[in-house]
């Protein structure tokens, strides 16, 4: 029996995105054009100071300051929460800055102005008085330096998987997350050749065109949170956790964003503000600079290091793997990306042993956090990378040592979790189409050379997590979806409206969703790491489903075929008129066995595996080092598509984001400071800099745990960009770089050493 259908399939139908006429028009709601009445504007004083005690806050000429109405500091803060620190993982970032300072960057104090300039002005009078500390930017040295960040941890309890979380005091390790399988020793000893070699990726910033913004309204025991966060659940939690109050006292509300990419996770500029308002009490608005998103949350760097044993058929039988984490001041989400990736060290292939050592630590940097991807861009660059290197030495062409190590379904990963429903073989075989690998490829000319390069990469889906839902069907058969997943130009309010169509027989027209409203919308965990077709989807499915088999429950009471009676006639025949509704509510939380905390072993790590993979041509001009992107093969595995127009743009973004990453961004530093905190010295990719083919394409899956099949993409296009140029790079000159960005300077540099006339240093 089901409820009768009035529309066509929505599964698989490229609907037209729910937003786009809002935004086209600029009547999308955004925070940043919020203003309220006798709302006040904040501004930060910042350190310039990578680590060192406080001795004195001088605010005195910022309180005299024509038109400043309030000048705050982490004292003020503490007075008004005993305990002012936040975080996921740790409570170990402050409000502002209490004692000391720990990066260049790191808020002090705060000027409230009914003029956004006249706060701006005062901020900068601010003295502070420091006692510099000794400093550690670098991960590796952070492992054994004697200058600490942080004397004591507090861990956050906030996630299941982490609740051995607790840090190594006296050091720098946040968390140590280890993998043991098989015996690895003994494996390298049997091996036919060894290869190890390390990789370096650097700070960049996720650089949403919507820097972080919050406005706090306090009411009658209340506060009311406008905030741009990808997290409103957690944002109401841990604010309502920091005062000390009731979670109904706290509500979040989410309009569109304007860019996220897991900047604008967990808490950012959430707890100032609403600190801010209660103290002030009137509404405070803080909007950061496009500089100051350098200061407050940025990418991992990282270092890798890769060691694999091979036999003499060219098959892996042994890898270790040591991955240090840069996790900057304050830990964010950064342990739970040193487990999460960590385990998918070794790559998508099938090896019998293997021993990963994967470090968060902190440094006297701006903090890192979550960056699409997930730490899985760094780790690909490394394993991929890695795997054209072995192929060369082995005389074995790069595709075919794929295939012969690739991990196939009922494989076990090296947890132990069976790989099921990733199609990684169908993924590299497709790729290997696009590319037409097999067959003649021109070469160009002496002066400028052509190559190629593939690589493939995979991600475990966040978990444990929990997503909820509420369907509300209409009497004239209109319907509204309430949910928590924060649609920051993914398209998610589009394909959770198409979910409902499909379960209810209506078009996604018809639905409305509603923005993420603590006080409205149900709890869901985040909207991160391509979890929420996934997630929220099934969640979504199920209150459908909720509302439906109510429906049917009122056509069988009312003596009706549901088959052949609309919907809204069930309702006219109930209430005698257009009137009344059926509400559905649904939730999911996937299955999980969290890993064995000495050797990291689950049954059971994810709820579906994402796989991306990317093929790349260049040209390398041998004479400058300057190299081009010709083509771009995108090809990823997305089990069904619910919306293949929406897949294809999530695939070409999330490469187009990480060509940039791979190729031109990167922070720069001296003594702990950025120097290039602006877009006109910071490149990130522009049209000029696209690649003339960009090619997308999602493999026919089938997700079985997904909704109607299907799983997250957002961030699969990223996992292959970074090694398949430097293996299209060496490819066309024969020269192999191991750290990012891939410049023209590098590639002329690495030309001139393989000639035998190395440039010296700068």
């Amino acid at each position: 029996m089901s409820a009768p259908r009035d529309s066509e399939p929505q599964i698989g139908r490229s609907v037209l995105r729910k937003e786009a006429r809002a935004k086209l028009t600029g009547r999308a709601p955004y925070v940043h054009n919020l203003v309220l009445p006798g709302m006040l504007y904040g501004k930060l004083a910042r350190s310039p100071v990578a680590h060192g005690r406080i001795r004195h806050i001088d605010t005195a000429a910022a309180r005299d300051h024509p038109g400043v109405h309030r000048v705050l500091t982490g004292e003020d803060m503490r007075a008004l929460i005993p305990d002012p620190h936040y975080g996921p993982a740790f409570h170990d970032q402050p409000i502002l800055a209490l004692d000391k300072v720990r990066y260049a960057g790191e808020p002090v104090a705060l000027v409230l102005a009914a003029d956004p300039h006249v706060a701006e002005a005062a901020a900068q009078s601010i003295e502070v008085e420091y006692d510099e500390l000794p400093a550690v930017y670098d991960e590796v040295e952070a492992m054994t330096s004697k200058a600490v960040v942080h004397e004591t941890l507090k861990p956050a309890g906030t996630f299941p998987d982490l609740k051995h979380l607790a840090g190594k005091r006296d050091t720098n390790i946040a968390l140590d997350f280890h993998l043991r399988r098989g015996d690895v020793a003994a494996a390298f000893g049997r091996a036919a050749h060894v290869f190890e070699h390390t990789f370096k990726t650097q700070q960049v910033l996720h650089v949403p065109l919507e820097p972080f913004v919050t406005v706090a309204e306090p009411g009658d025991g209340r506060l009311t949170i406008h905030t741009a966060s990808q997290s409103p659940s957690f944002v109401r939690s841990e604010i309502a956790r920091l005062l000390g109050w009731a979670e109904n006292r706290v509500r979040v509300q989410v309009p569109f964003l304007g860019g996220g990419f897991g900047a604008k996770l967990y808490i950012k500029l959430e707890a100032l503000v609403a600190a801010a308002a209660l103290i002030v009490r009137c509404p405070v608005k803080v909007a950061a600079s496009m500089e100051e998103q350098f200061y407050t949350l940025t990418k991992h760097a990282a270092t890798l290091r890769i060691k694999s044993g091979v036999d003499a058929n060219g098959r892996i039988i042994a890898r270790a793997c040591e991955v240090w984490w840069n996790g900057g001041a304050y830990a964010d989400i950064g342990p739970r990306i040193t487990q999460k990736s960590g385990f998918t060290a070794p790559g998508p292939y099938d090896i019998d042993n293997v021993a990963v050592d994967s470090y968060a630590l902190y440094t006297n940097l701006p903090p890192a956090g979550a960056l699409r991807g997930f730490g899985i861009p760094q780790l690909v660059w490394a394993y991929e990378s890695h795997a054209d290197m072995i192929a060369r030495a082995i005389g074995m062409d790069p595709l075919e040592f794929r295939r012969k190590n690739i991990l196939r379904e009922g494989r076990p990963q090296a947890t132990g979790t069976v790989m099921r429903d990733a199609a990684l073989g169908e993924v590299l075989e497709r790729l290997a189409q696009r590319m037409r690998w097999n067959e003649p490829f021109d070469r160009g000319s002496a002066a400028l050379r052509r190559g190629r390069g593939i690589a493939i990469g995979f991600k475990a889906s966040i978990s444990p997590t929990t997503s909820v839902a509420i369907v509300t069907v209409n009497a004239d058969a209109s319907c509204t979806l309430l949910c928590g997943t924060v649609d920051m130009g993914q398209g998610s309010d589009t394909a959770m409206a198409q979910i409902v169509g499909e379960v209810l027989g209506v078009a996604a027209e018809q639905v409305s969703v509603v923005h993420p409203d603590t006080d409205v919308t149900p709890y869901d965990m985040a909207t991160l790491g391509s979890r929420s077709t996934y997630h929220m989807g099934n969640a979504v499915r199920r209150a459908a489903e909720d509302a439906r088999d109510k429906l049917l429950a009122l056509a069988a009471e009312l003596g009706l075929a549901p088959e052949t009676t609309p919907i809204p006639d069930l309702f006219r025949h109930k209430y005698g008129m257009q009137a009344g509704n059926v509400i559905g509510m649904g939730s999911f939380v996937p299955a999980y066995t969290p890993t064995d905390h000495a050797s990291g072993q689950s049954d059971n790590v994810t709820p579906f595996w994402m796989v991306g993979a990317t093929g790349v041509e260049v040209v390398v001009d041998t004479e400058t080092g300057h190299f081009e992107v010709t083509r771009l093969v995108n090809v990823a595995d997305c089990g069904e598509a619910i919306n293949p127009a929406l897949v294809a743009t999530q695939l070409s973004g999330g490469a187009i984001m990480q060509l940039g990453f791979s190729t031109s961004e990167q922070m720069l530093f001296r003594d702990g400071q950025v120097t290039n905190a602006s877009l006109a010295e910071y490149k990130i990719p522009g049209m000029l800099d696209m690649p003339a083919r960009i090619e997308n394409e999602a493999v026919a899956g089938n997700e079985r745990g997904g909704p109607f099949g299907a799983k997250g993409v957002g961030e699969s296009g990223t996992f292959g960009v970074s090694p398949a140029i430097a293996n299209a790079i060496e490819d066309a000159v024969g020269v192999r770089l191991s750290a990012l960005p891939l410049t023209a300077e590098a590639v002329y540099r690495a030309l001139r050493a393989k000639r035998g006339e190395p440039l010296e240093d700068a």
